[in-house]
């Protein structure tokens, strides 16, 4: 693929997303593997199984932080490396790489030192109770060692799939997600370490990601290489980078603070199980968002790349093949967790409570998971073009002015089942999101095709 560095602006659209999508879906479903993998056996440990796997719960808000730190990094730089290489213009495609390299090991530093100095603080913020706080402590502790990897894995791995590397990128979560699916029984079960072998496997595979990564970034298959002289960092280089990818931030960092709203309100008007539930509701969720974000990532390098050589035919061709299919995938998965919740349910937990509980919370909480394609195809596509501001602006829509106020208003609204009233808050955000999206999405769209017509790609004018 490296032979031909135009074919990203040449091979036929549908050949190409599907060349792209499949391994970029494949690489988020088995990224989702990692956490998803841990929470099925936490789940179905003897005795503790269901308060371990509330108190791991409650750790994700603090996983979707270090994760979102990866997004604004590599899914603000990537883009822009792609538009770059679209204008030929390699060497600000390089600098773009490097000066992100620098920073996510910054970035890696100061979050691992937070994280072991504070996180019973903020576990106990974010909804842990005196029966989940140990095992939810006994995770971030070892969980918090291997910032660094999770930070180079995620990050960098978005720069190999924007050059059109996409079966190698899947190959980057792919290795790392095998070694944590066979150490987690091997850690949790046979060494008896419970959650603690848990974030031991997740930590050692993700080093193993991480290697995979650096060594084909260093090396000579790639298009764009980490040098040496590319590594300072420039202000006219990284902010451009950061501003695009701060509505990532705000999609995966705010899951930390939605999650506390959560769970506040499910502690008040229910009890651990329904915090517990939410932990389930989360991980069933993360099946619709990834392969989503992957279908995205896999149309990012066609559309950004063909953004910046002004092929609008092209970008609007991506866009609606990339449309098509997140929407039929929102659909199917929807239909899935209508009409088979316990399915899902039991998959994390062999609790007969905790499964009866879910059932009903999930029809609840997904009910309008099947118009969520048109959501994130819309949202992915502004983050393709390098238009940060329309991409924030739908972040925050979604997830602050929306979701957040709903959490607190649906119970006080529907006071007959106020736990369920505090499910409903993520649908009608959803329909109310996926309106504003789609209409915002209408006018920038036949923005960004005019500039196309009318000269070079808006933010990208100048090297850098």
């Amino acid at each position: 693929m490296s032979e031909d560095k135009d074919f990203l602006g040449s091979e036929p659209i549908g050949k190409l997303l599907l060349k792209l999508a499949v391994p970029t879906v494949a690489a988020q479903v088995i990224n989702m593997l990692y956490n998803i993998v841990d929470r099925i056996y936490i789940g179905h440990i003897p005795d503790i199984g269901a308060m371990a796997l509330t108190g791991v719960g409650v750790c994700m808000p603090l996983i979707m932080i270090v994760s979102a730190f990866a997004a604004l990094v590599g899914n603000g730089g990537a883009p822009r490396a792609s538009i770059f290489m679209g204008k030929g213009d390699h060497a600000s495609a390089e600098k773009t790489l490097g000066n992100c390299f620098t920073l996510q090991i910054i970035i890696s530093v100061v979050l691992t030192a937070v994280l072991l100095l504070w996180n019973r603080d903020f576990l106990m913020m974010f909804g842990a109770s005196e029966n989940t706080i140990d095992y939810a402590v006994d995770y971030m502790n070892i969980y918090a060692i291997g910032t660094i990897f999770v930070q180079l894995t995620l990050g960098m791995n978005a720069f190999i799939t924007a050059q059109g590397f996409a079966k190698t990128g899947m190959l980057s979560v792919l290795i790392g997600a095998v070694a944590n699916i066979i150490l987690d029984p091997i850690f949790i079960f046979g060494f008896h370490m419970d959650v603690v072998g848990a974030a031991l496997a997740t930590i050692i595979s993700q080093a193993i990601s991480c290697a995979w990564v650096l060594i084909f970034l260093f090396g000579k298959k790639t298009i764009l290489r980490i040098r040496r002289c590319y590594l300072g960092l420039k202000a006219k280089i990284i902010l451009p980078s950061l501003s695009l990818g701060l509505s990532m931030f705000i999609i995966q960092a705010s899951e930390s603070v939605i999650s506390i709203c959560f769970n506040s309100s499910l502690l008040r008007y229910g009890n651990d199980i329904a915090v517990g539930a939410m932990t389930i509701l989360t991980s069933v969720m993360q099946f619709a968002m990834l392969p989503l974000q992957g279908l995205g990532q896999g149309a990012q390098p066609i559309i950004s790349y063909n953004y910046g050589a002004r092929n609008g035919k092209r970008v609007k061709d991506a866009f609606w093949l990339l449309l098509k299919a997140s929407l039929c995938y929102s659909c199917l998965l929807w239909v899935c967790v209508m009409l088979f919740p316990q399915v899902f349910a039991a998959l994390f937990t062999s609790n007969a409570a905790l499964v009866d509980f879910t059932k009903p919370a999930l029809r609840v909480y997904m009910a309008c998971l099947l118009l969520f394609g048109i959501q994130m195809a819309c949202q992915m596509t502004f983050n393709s073009l390098g238009n940060a501001k329309a991409s924030i602006l739908v972040a925050v829509m979604r997830k602050f002015v929306l979701l957040i106020p709903l959490i607190y208003i649906m119970p006080l609204i529907f006071t007959s089942n106020q736990t369920m009233a505090v499910y409903m808050a993520e649908p009608v955000a959803d329909f109310l999101a996926v309106t504003f999206t789609a209409v915002l999405f209408t006018f920038q769209f036949k923005k960004a095709m005019a500039e196309i017509t009318d000269g070079t790609p808006k933010d990208t004018k100048k090297t850098v």
